[in-house]
């Protein structure tokens, strides 16, 4: 079985937390919400690759973001690629009042409350990488 790593990262700002809509311009899981997600490279160390990707993803720079909790990685199959499974390392980040700027990756965004999580049509197991880290 193949076995990609990623980071799956939160954002949390007074309690509410950021949720992306994946656009359609991405390979994979388009229209579904999610965390900042991506794929790490090489040896990439999971933290480094997050917080390239929270910059990436909605423009917030390492400075504005503290980090709360990391997980250990969790492997989840993947519904879309038969015999793969994503390797997901997971991390929780505090962010004080900013803007939030996507790139092409995603086509909107919300803040929620963590509990309205399961309204919407998600990524694979994000609930459970999210449990993981609270």
């Amino acid at each position: 079985m193949r076995s990609t790593k990623i980071v799956t990262s939160f954002i949390r700002n007074n309690e509410k937390l950021l949720i992306l809509k994946r656009s359609d311009k991405v390979k994979s899981m388009k229209g579904l919400w999610a965390g900042i997600s991506g794929i790490i490279e090489n040896n990439e160390e999971p933290l480094k690759r997050a917080k390239i990707e929270i910059f990436e993803e909605v423009g917030i720079t390492e400075d504005k973001i503290t980090l709360v909790k990391s997980a250990e990685g969790m492997r989840v199959n993947s519904p879309q690629y038969e015999n793969h499974e994503w390797e997901i390392y997971p991390f929780l980040f505090e962010v004080e009042n900013t803007e939030i700027e996507l790139n092409w990756e995603n086509s909107e965004f919300e803040w929620i409350d963590i509990k309205e999580l399961e309204n919407y049509e998600t990524v694979p197991s994000l609930q459970q990488v999210l449990l993981n880290l609270l």
